[in-house]
């Protein structure tokens, strides 16, 4: 028997969460289904869990403008709902003469996306907030911070659930078909069910075409390719050298060996970007041994020996190896011509600080 819905939000990480809340509390019926046994277990558990300023993307892209606007939201939810966050600051430092101009270009990109919360220091000021340091001039970026992801995932589950909505685990999407009368989804698990929805919202980060490719009646012109770029970090023994984020400039395809830490001070560098074929989570210690060069660059306190291997993420990009930097792909009904479907590709960062900005991006498509 076909059950009736009005929206399914496939995947439960933190985007899929953050749009399933806002469409809950605008008084839309929810279900979101997740294959994996616990919400958030793949990109949204596996990064820096940094909030950025929106200082590094292009001009009118997504990426700068949902990440403008997510930082404020973020900021606001996390104070409202007693998620663990703090504005640390983030120095984005130059150490030649060569990425001295590169900053003054991110001040420019970071400008023109409205992110205007940005001071120049030179190299003397800059080393006079953090003694450890060594550049010869730095950005200072004193609302980039950081956050407790899966506290914030928590809430927003509470706030799906508080509103009616509901989460199914253990549920992966097995196909679906695209009818004049909705879209009719085949579900899995320990309790299969087939449903026609109103609305489908496929937020599965990784598997996200995948799960374009499960709907009969798609158009796989609309899907664009994958690409997987793994992120390996590695934790600092002994104390933590910096009380804010530190940045080298950005480079193509990653924002470089940078140094964060959580909320309990562990301090960790990384993500490095290795193009990888198949998801694998295994991080390999020899990896390590070239962050010391670029650590030492701008932190020469560094001591051999100091880094262990910590934990890995996977980003689902749609540049490849090589290719000119992609922006998010939000693709509702004026591209792909389906009623009531919405696809988000290659959502990676600042997809955590975008997410609720994405969520009212996402309904406003809606309706």
């Amino acid at each position: 028997m076909t059950e009736k819905l009005d929206c399914v939000v496939i995947g439960a990480g933190v985007v899929g969460l953050a749009i399933a809340r806002t469409l809950a509390m605008s008084g839309r019926e929810v279900f979101v289904i997740e294959s994996e046994s616990a919400i958030g277990t793949a990109t949204s558990s596996r990064n820096s869990e940094v909030i950025h300023a929106g200082i590094y993307y292009p001009q009118g892209s997504l990426k700068g403008t949902l990440c403008v606007q997510g930082k404020d939201l973020l900021y606001d939810y996390a104070q409202r709902h007693g998620v663990d966050h703090q504005r640390c600051g983030k120095l984005v430092v130059a150490t030649s003469e060569a990425e001295i101009e590169v900053l003054h270009s991110v001040v420019e990109k970071a400008a023109a996306n409205g992110c205007t919360e940005l001071d120049w220091l030179d190299g003397k000021d800059a080393m006079a907030l953090e003694p450890e340091l060594n550049c010869l001039a730095a950005l200072s970026s004193p609302t980039t911070g950081i956050l407790d992801s899966h506290g914030y995932m928590l809430s927003l589950q509470g706030d799906i659930e508080a509103h009616g909505g509901w989460i199914a685990l253990e549920s992966p999407l097995i196909d679906g078909n695209i009818s004049a009368n909705g879209i009719v989804l085949r579900i899995g698990g320990l309790e299969p069910m087939e449903v026609l929805c109103n609305t489908v919202i496929n937020s599965a980060g990784l598997n996200a075409q995948g799960v374009a490719n499960y709907l009969h009646g798609f158009d796989k012109r609309h899907i664009p390719a994958r690409y997987l770029c793994k992120g390996n970090y590695f934790a600092l023994s002994g104390k933590a050298p910096f009380s804010r984020l530190v940045y080298p400039v950005p480079g193509a395809a990653s924002l470089g060996c940078h140094y964060t830490r959580d909320l309990g001070g562990q301090a960790r560098f990384g993500p490095d970007a290795e193009w990888v074929d198949a998801i694998d989570y295994d991080v390999d210690p020899n990896r390590g041994d070239s962050f010391y060069d670029q650590i030492r660059r701008y932190w020469p306190g560094l001591k051999d020996g100091a880094l262990s291997p910590s934990y890995c993420g996977i980003r689902p990009k749609l540049q490849a190896p090589g290719g000119a930097v992609e922006d998010f792909r939000i693709d509702g009904p004026a591209q792909h011509g389906v009623k009531g479907l919405i696809n988000l590709f290659g959502i990676e960062s600042p997809g955590l600080t975008a997410s609720l900005a994405i969520a009212e991006h996402v309904r406003a498509l809606l309706d």
